[in-house]
Formats: C-alpha cells, structure tokens, sequence
C-alpha cells in the first residue's frame, strides 16, 4: 500500500499563510508512521519572491519525502534557486521520483506571466520519456498545478490547463499512468480526464467559493486549511480528506 499526501496552494507570503501551512505541515510531522511522499501542487509563494521561498522552505522540511512543483504565482527561477537549492534557469521545472512500487512526475504546467496552465513540448516530451522508461507494471502518478478539466466554477476554470488534448493523446498510449493530481482550484474536487482520476487538493491558505454557495468574492477565508491523502493498492486509489485546525497545534487534525 501506497500513501501520499497532497496539498496544493500555500501561498506564502503574510503571518496568516505561514500559521495555516505550519499547522498542515505540523499534522503531517505528527502522524505515526512515513508517508511514501507529501506532494505540495504549487503556488508555494504568494507573490514569486526569494524570501517567500526561504520561508517555505522551512515549512516544508519534513520528515517524509516531499516533493513540490511550480503554480500561476510562483517564478521559476526563485523556485529553483530558494525553494529547490538549484541554479539558476527560466525552463520549466519538471521533477520525477521513482518510489518503491510506484513513479511520481511533476510537470510544470505554468505559463511565465500567465495564470491559466499549459504543458509545453518540452514537459510533454519529458513526460513521455519518464513513462515509456517505466516498467508497465509500475503505476506512475502525475502531478502538475492548473486542473485539466472545468471544474464549474468560473473563476477558475477561466484559468485552468489548456492545450489538454495532447496530454490526453499521451496517457491514451501509457496505461501504466494512473492519475493526476493537481491543485489550482482552492477546493477538494475529484473528477477525470483520459479516462483517470483528477484529484484536485483543497487549498491550504484559502477555500475557494462555489458559485450556487451564499456570500461575497471568489475565496473563503473563514475555511480551515485541509488536504488530501491517497492510497495507492492493487485494488485501485482511494482518496480522503482531512481538515486542519490551526489553533489545535501540530499534529492535531479532524
């Protein structure tokens, strides 16, 4: 059995951002057991700034293998140099890992200057070559930012992946790839996309607000941040969410 733990838009930037993200990565430090990997599914900063990575890197220092990739509002070469420890570089940031019993790929589906999300060629190709180099009994997760489906609610889907037909082309010809996980969205979703599962994470530093819910703006600041687990057996992936309470310190959830 394959456990991952996912969480997507941290955003940090003010006390409010690193209170909420503290208390995820405090529930996470505090579970009894190593996960096989935490994914965090970009905007790991706010504003795309060198001491909004050095802060987030620092919350994000966990004890179980964790592995982040860039969003709308990060900036890929502070990502690489303050966040990941690399050079420098303005190409996109795509990372694999190939765990025991499964492959995860991080795709960088951001677009410099853009918020809406595309995979170019040169990640679509680095895709392709970390799947065909998998054995076909390996189940390879991918996780990128921007959801590659509408997910009915304006805002974001105005700003969501584009250019998705290639993506689909590409899993249509690697059953071995067994779902996507993405973030973007600011609310726990699931739906699918070439025929696998899209899990998108709830956001960590606000919920977004559904167009048929009653109040004012795009975002919820009143939610408390949450994220997703997900198992991996031979029976499928199972998916489960759990709420974090800032005020109830580390390693407390419901």
């Amino acid at each position: 059995m394959i456990v991952i733990a996912h969480l997507s838009d941290v955003h940090v930037d003010d006390a409010r951002s690193v209170e909420r993200t503290r208390a995820v990565a405090g529930y996470l430090q505090g579970l009894p057991y190593e996960l096989d990997a935490v994914v965090v599914t970009g905007d790991i900063a706010d504003h795309g700034l060198a001491q909004e990575y050095e802060v987030a890197r620092e919350l994000l220092e966990l004890r179980h293998p964790t592995f982040v990739c860039p969003g709308n509002h990060d900036e890929r070469d502070a990502f690489r140099r303050h966040l990941l420890g690399r050079e420098s570089g303005s190409g996109p940031i795509n990372q694999v890992h190939r765990g025991d019993g499964f492959v995860l790929a991080l795709c960088d589906s951001s677009v410099p200057g853009k918020d809406h999300g595309e995979l170019d060629e040169e990640t679509l190709g680095w895709l392709e070559y970390v799947l065909a180099g998998t054995p076909g009994d390996t189940p390879v997760i991918v996780g990128f930012h921007h959801p590659p489906v509408p997910l009915h609610v304006p805002y974001v889907d105005g700003i969501r992946l584009f250019g998705e037909e290639r993506l689909a082309e590409l899993a249509e010809r690697y059953p071995r790839l067994v779902a996507f996980l993405v973030g973007h969205a600011h609310t726990a979703a699931a739906s699918s996309f070439a025929g696998r599962p899209v899990l998108v994470a709830p956001g960590v530093v606000s919920t977004v607000r559904l167009p048929w819910e009653p109040g004012d703006g795009v975002v919820r600041l009143d939610e408390p941040p949450a994220l997703a687990f997900h198992v991996l057996d031979e029976g499928g992936l199972t998916t489960h969410f759990r709420v974090v309470t800032p005020e109830a310190g580390p390693g407390l959830g419901r």
